[in-house]
């Protein structure tokens, strides 16, 4: 099970929103790229980064800061928000981003989701965002009026390499984790699962932790908590590593 510590990047700077709501932004570092490095100086395995400007505006806005995080880490990095061709993946991939989360493209462009992912394959995976249940798109400003369990089989026929789950009534309030949402989508997935939103605490990821040996979680997203010290990324790691060390034993 992977922590993946969030860098969202908003007007050039690394900040964390509050439900998904640009307005309510905070900024965490001037610098993306110094955040990521101060990530992996702490132990993290992978980055998860999200161009927040792209994901509202549906155009790659932070290529410049996204190519120079890739250079000045070592860790792989997942990024999305704002690819919605593939002329944006393919420039993503080349710049040194490991594997491409697709939202809106996924749920409103089948045809060409499946494109990308016989393109690209095993480097695309999905974000579902639900809020209530109901998947949103478009920066999660626009309700698709559908569920998780519409368009799973679906996505992994096209061949999504992952699912991001995020549960956008939770994202940013550290207010814990949907267990009963994440364990179902765990043991219905046949790809490997991230769970994302009110990823706050130690207990949260204990909690989530039995799901990637019953299930197919894979890890989880955090950014305000880790910010903000109610998450520590290196008692975190330990705790997992402890857990795996046992069972190996």
């Amino acid at each position: 099970m992977i922590i993946f510590p969030a860098v969202d990047i908003q007007d050039g700077k690394a900040v964390r929103l509050k439900q998904g709501r640009a307005q309510e932004s905070t900024v965490f570092a001037e610098d993306p790229a110094e955040a990521a490095r101060s990530w992996q100086a702490r132990g993290a395995r992978w980055l998860h980064v999200v161009d927040l400007d792209g994901a509202f505006d549906g155009a790659a806005q932070s290529r410049a800061i996204v190519r120079r995080i890739c250079r000045e880490i070592s860790i792989p990095v997942q990024l999305g928000g704002g690819i919605r061709d593939e002329a944006t993946a393919r420039a993503y991939l080349e710049a040194g981003v490991s594997r491409l989360i697709i939202g809106t493209l996924a749920l409103e462009q089948p045809e060409l989701f499946a494109r990308l992912c016989r393109a690209f394959p095993g480097q695309i995976g999905v974000s579902l965002d639900a809020e209530a249940g109901r998947l949103k798109s478009r920066g999660w400003v626009a309700d698709t009026g559908l569920s998780v369990d519409d368009v799973l089989p679906r996505l992994q026929d096209d061949g999504a390499a992952f699912i991001i789950y995020t549960d956008i009534e939770r994202d940013g309030m550290q207010s814990g984790v949907n267990l009963a949402a994440l364990g179902h989508l765990a043991h219905s997935a046949r790809v490997p699962v991230i769970a994302a939103g009110g990823v706050a605490t130690l207990e949260d990821v204990q909690k989530l932790y039995p799901l990637s040996r019953s299930g197919n979680l894979a890890g989880a997203i955090s950014g305000r908590a880790l910010y903000e010290g109610t998450l520590n990324l290196e008692e975190a790691n330990a705790w997992i590593d402890a857990q795996e060390k046992t069972e190996k034993a």
